[in-house]
């Protein structure tokens, strides 16, 4: 079992293994992690883990507010996540590298990170300046089938595709070549779809390659098929994610 203790980003969204994630850091307790993250060498990979929220607020309170206006607001790394931080999130989640960490004159970051691997939420650190957690890294398992089914769900993306963009509009990939590997279809199509944070979530913790695709391909026909009675819907980019304001 590998694990490692990295600095812990949580948002209100689910990062996949090849997903690219710009991020607005604006929080002290993140620029903090982003300040640390600064002091590793270019070289090196600069790395932080990201977990969807499943109780609790991306953003802590930054001012009194109803019911009770003498109420002061959180502060510290787990503001907003009540007073055990783990049972707030998601226990799987993905490593982040932070490619750009560009500081603005106001102190604020802008940030461009890529996901990379799943791993297990063990615990949360809460003790710093910014959470910190141990993580447990989860190997991708292939799963009986695997080749067949991404094959499948790429036929059923493209209708999907079609269907969320419109007939006459442009393909989503137009110009794009969709790649073949299972685990990167599976991720791809995960990160692509218009789904809910729990349906997303779903789909990264899923045991292998293959149980992912079965459940994207019955997504897929059961959205493409919501779709055709729906008005055409704006689309979206295939791998990345809405800018993330913490």
């Amino acid at each position: 079992m590998t694990t490692a203790r990295l600095p812990l980003f949580p948002l209100n969204a689910v990062l996949f293994p090849g997903l690219v994630l710009p991020l607005n850091v604006f929080e002290e307790r993140y620029r903090a992690m982003m300040r640390e993250l600064l002091k590793t060498d270019e070289s090196e990979p600069r790395r932080f883990a990201v977990v969807a929220i499943r109780d609790g607020r991306e953003v802590a309170p930054t001012a009194p507010g109803m019911p009770d206006p003498t109420a002061l607001p959180e502060k510290g790394p787990a503001a907003g996540f009540g007073p055990d931080p783990v049972q707030a999130f998601h226990r799987v989640g993905c490593i982040a590298d932070a490619a750009t960490i560009r500081e603005r004159e106001d102190g604020s970051f802008e940030v461009l990170a890529t996901g990379t691997k799943r791993v297990k939420l063990l615990s949360v650190d809460a003790s710093g300046p910014f959470l910190t957690a141990e993580l447990e890294e989860l190997e991708e398992e292939r799963g009986e089938g695997a080749g067949a089914l991404a094959e499948g769900v790429l036929r059923a993306f493209r209708a999907y595709q079609k269907r969320l963009a419109g007939a006459r509009e442009r393909s989503m990939t137009t110009g794009q070549e969709l790649p073949d590997e299972p685990s990167v279809v599976s991720y791809l199509v995960a990160a692509a779809a218009v789904l809910d944070t729990p349906a997303k979530q779903r789909l990264l913790q899923a045991p292998d390659t293959a149980t992912r695709l079965r459940e994207e391909l019955h997504l897929l026909r059961a959205e493409t098929a919501v779709l055709r009675h729906l008005p055409s819907l704006p689309a979206v980019e295939l791998t990345r994610a809405p800018t993330s304001p913490n």
